[in-house]
């Protein structure tokens, strides 16, 4: 297996919609995996957004407003707490985890940058399954979900849509395919990184042309990342 997976920190949110400009946080998972896969550290956190959560969302975590709002910790307190918690295994070198990076990682920032709190600033090394399974096994036909990643590569996924299993089973994900593709892949986590960086800019040019020739001519896809 390649040394980047050794040990792993993972990341996931659920959130209120799917625009991170706009979008709160309702929970958050931070965790770490040793090199078997299993979990040696996790922090779980239920927030009360402020705002209601749409039904479209409830619908996929099954948090509803008055559960967060009952339940959940203060948004300000919790973003503070989950910015924290990532600085950790990111001074130390370990690899984050987060399965479409940009999603979870922009939208942590700007809630950062709501609350008055100090973001992560160019968080280095991110680790993105999706983005690598994409670029490792490019023509392979169907839906590149989590959910479709982990059945195609044997990982366990309880309760998809739950910032635990996510994170976990986005961990497992990226350890399966240090696994089966040790032989093209780097073997740090920096190497990895950086063509993360190439390969979300070429994936995009590829969706755009495909978008403008098929759907609509004046699409654009951003391909920055790990952070939009």
């Amino acid at each position: 297996m390649s040394n980047w997976s050794d040990t792993l920190a993972v990341f996931d949110l659920e959130t209120t919609g799917i625009d991170v400009e706009t979008s709160r946080i309702v929970s958050a998972t931070v965790a770490v995996l040793d090199a078997m896969g299993h979990v040696t550290e996790r922090t779980d956190w239920l927030v009360n957004p402020g705002v209601e959560i749409p039904e479209q969302a409830t619908a996929v975590h099954k948090i509803t407003t008055q559960h967060a709002v009952e339940n959940g910790r203060d948004a300000a307190e919790a973003v503070a707490e989950i910015v924290a918690a990532l600085r950790v295994p990111l001074l130390q070198g370990i690899p984050l985890v987060a399965y479409n990076a940009p999603y979870d990682l922009t939208l942590l920032n700007r809630e950062a940058i709501r609350y008055g709190i100090a973001p992560l600033v160019s968080p280095t090394p991110v680790i993105d399954p999706l983005v690598i399974d994409k670029a490792v096994d490019r023509y392979r036909k169907g839906k590149r979900t989590l959910e479709a990643a982990s059945a195609f590569y044997e990982v366990v996924l309880d309760g998809a849509h739950d910032s635990g299993a996510d994170a976990i089973a986005a961990g497992h994900v990226a350890q399966a395919i240090a696994r089966v593709h040790a032989a093209t892949l780097p073997l740090t986590a920096a190497e990895l990184h950086d063509l993360q960086i190439t390969w979300s800019q070429e994936q995009a040019a590829n969706f755009q042309s495909y978008m403008r020739r098929e759907r609509d001519p004046q699409f654009v896809a951003n391909g920055s990342w790990p952070e939009r």
